[in-house]
């Protein structure tokens, strides 16, 4: 413990740096949280279908979609994304959760909707494979 304080004591510039990286941490975090730009969990993403009547949004190709997706998601394939926004809501403010296949490209396509104007745009964290894993359903209707 000696040994702690001294090098404390000896490297002020460096605990300092230490202390704005966990504070530029917990800012970012925080940030990404309120700001609805961070990945949401599935059961995150069912409460938001069942109590706020969410759009889901399928970003993937049509032949992966028609292979499965979420019950009511809507198809609109991430490069077309900019075009075909309005086909998703024309509520800016209606929560809207946007999935691929493992998370990554839907938080690309979220960004392009919160451009938009979009305000609760959403990203599934894992993609429809992590919706699957936790043992949600889905169809190929």
């Amino acid at each position: 413990m000696n040994q702690l304080l001294e090098f404390v004591v000896h490297h002020p510039f460096l605990w300092a740096a230490l202390g704005v990286i966990v504070l530029a941490f917990i800012a970012n975090e925080a940030w990404r949280t309120f700001s609805g730009s961070g990945p949401i969990s599935s059961s995150e993403a069912v409460r938001l279908m069942n109590s706020d009547d969410a759009v889901v949004v399928d970003t993937r190709s049509s032949s992966e979609y028609k292979k499965s997706h979420i019950l009511n998601a809507k198809h609109v394939p991430a490069a077309g994304i900019d075009e075909r926004a309005k086909e998703i809501t024309r509520d800016t403010g209606k929560p809207i959760i946007v999935y691929c296949g493992a998370g990554n490209a839907a938080s690309a396509a979220a960004s392009k909707l919160r451009a938009k104007g979009y305000t609760r745009v959403y990203a599934l964290k894992g993609g429809i494979n992590g919706w699957q894993a936790d043992g949600l359903p889905v169809t190929s209707k």
